[in-house]
This record gives structure tokens, C-alpha cells and sequence, in this order.
């Protein structure tokens, strides 16, 4: 099962600069797992103590995944996962 990852920026320096790059699992969970076994250090920079961390946002094909199932949202062969890390600023 082929699942295409896009890799925010701030990631890429885990992932050889790449933009996007393929991974494989049943969940959200075993995806990262995935992930993690070819670009060593990018599970942790999205998930802690299990859970995704606060200040990341994953997408599955376009839908929030907080809105699923989180981190353990199923997942299909052909499905476009995004991260993104949550922007925070203004002007005080």
C-alpha cells in the first residue's frame, strides 16, 4: 500500500529535501512508524506520547485528521497524507 506523504519545509531536513515521500501502514500510527524507519527523527517532530503533537496539523486527502480518527485514522492505498506545522504570530 502506497500512501504519499508531503513533507512541510521545516521536516525536509529529514527527508533528504525531498517535498514528498511514500510510506506504508494500515493507520496514521504505523504510517509515521513507516516514516520514521527510512528518515530517522521526523516521528518524533509529529507525534508525542502516542498522540499527534499540538502544534501539528495532518491531513488526509484534504481532511483534518483531528476530525477522524487522529492518530489512528485508517488509511487507503493511493491516499495523500499533508503535514503541516500550525503558524502562530500577529501583532501583540
Amino acid at each position: 500500500m502506497a500512501i504519499e506523504v508531503r513533507i512541510p519545509t521545516i521536516l525536509r531536513t529529514y527527508t533528504d529535501g525531498q517535498k514528498a515521500v511514500e510510506g506504508n501502514g494500515d493507520t496514521l500510527a504505523e504510517l509515521f512508524a513507516d516514516l520514521e524507519t527510512r528518515h530517522p527523527g521526523v516521528q518524533a517532530r509529529i507525534v508525542d506520547g502516542g498522540e499527534l503533537r499540538r502544534f501539528v496539523n495532518v491531513y488526509l486527502n484534504d481532511e483534518d485528521v483531528r476530525f477522524l480518527d487522529g492518530i489512528t485514522t485508517k488509511l487507503s492505498d493511493g491516499d495523500n497524507v499533508t503535514i503541516l506545522p500550525a503558524v502562530a504570530g500577529g501583532m501583540a
